[in-house]
């Protein structure tokens, strides 16, 4: 547990919850306190699935720009790779991961969100990128993951405007998977977190790196990356209880162990 992130886990899922007042600024501290928590859901074979998560009030209004206002160019330089560092931890849990958005999750705060597999949103929330009116651009992750979620017309427009976007509009364009009254919001997450936990760890696990890979890859080697991944869940205990299950019972009735 550090200062201002906390890893709680109950039945299975693990919440990295983010608790710097009053509106989660990611300072540095905070980042390096979040790729620790990546690394501990990402060990921890207890955790099935994880939630990202804010508090009721807000998930998090961006970086700290006091710690980056007067950083001359090498420092920034170097400060950049920390600054992908921590969000590239949290795209690496290889574990299904959802936002759960309230309030804002603007700028830092929004590539903390793209981070995830799936983002539910309070109806009042507002997310977007707006570093361009600080004269600057994304830097940890948002002009990459935010084109490859709505494409680059739609990123282009949320990037170069720099303009908050409301819950509905952000589910309209795909940015967010669902919308819920705000006081829902971590119970929803909760709850289809939840859904994932008796699956087969390993296939969810082997699911996401395929997709994930192969988006950086042209199809001919995408394809490759799923027949692996594909193969090498026949080394499973989870595959061999899901087939035999299947052949006995039916679909739908498997109790995988995650091995």
């Amino acid at each position: 547990m550090g200062e201002f992130v906390r890893v709680e886990i109950e039945d299975g899922v693990a919440t990295i919850r983010l608790d710097r007042p009053k509106m989660n600024v990611l300072n540095a501290l905070l980042q390096d306190e979040l790729t620790a928590a990546a690394r501990q859901v990402t060990q921890d074979d207890e955790v099935r699935a994880v939630i990202l998560y804010g508090g009721e009030r807000v998930f998090a209004a961006g970086a700290d720009i006091k710690e980056m206002a007067d950083m001359p160019y090498d420092q920034m330089s170097a400060h950049s790779a920390r600054l992908q560092e921590f969000t590239t931890a949290l795209a690496a849990i290889p574990k299904p991961v959802i936002a759960a958005i309230t309030g804002y999750a603007l700028g830092g705060g929004m590539e903390v969100a793209l981070t995830a597999d799936f983002r539910v949103a309070g109806e009042s929330a507002k997310v977007g990128q707006p570093e361009i009116q600080l004269g600057i651009i994304p830097g940890a992750g948002g002009t990459q993951r935010l084109t490859r979620l709505i494409g680059p017309s739609r990123a282009k427009d949320l990037i170069f405007s720099g303009r908050h976007v409301t819950a509905a509009e952000a589910e309209r364009i795909g940015l967010v998977d669902r919308v819920v009254p705000d006081a829902d919001v971590y119970t929803v997450a909760m709850a289809w977190a939840a859904s994932f936990v008796s699956g087969p760890a390993l296939a969810l696990r082997a699911a996401k790196q395929a997709i994930d890979a192969g988006l950086e890859v042209g199809l001919e080697a995408g394809l490759e990356i799923e027949r692996l991944q594909f193969a090498g869940l026949f080394a499973t205990e989870d595959q061999r209880l899901g087939m035999k299950s299947f052949l006995d019972e039916g679909p739908g009735k498997a109790k995988f162990t995650g091995r």
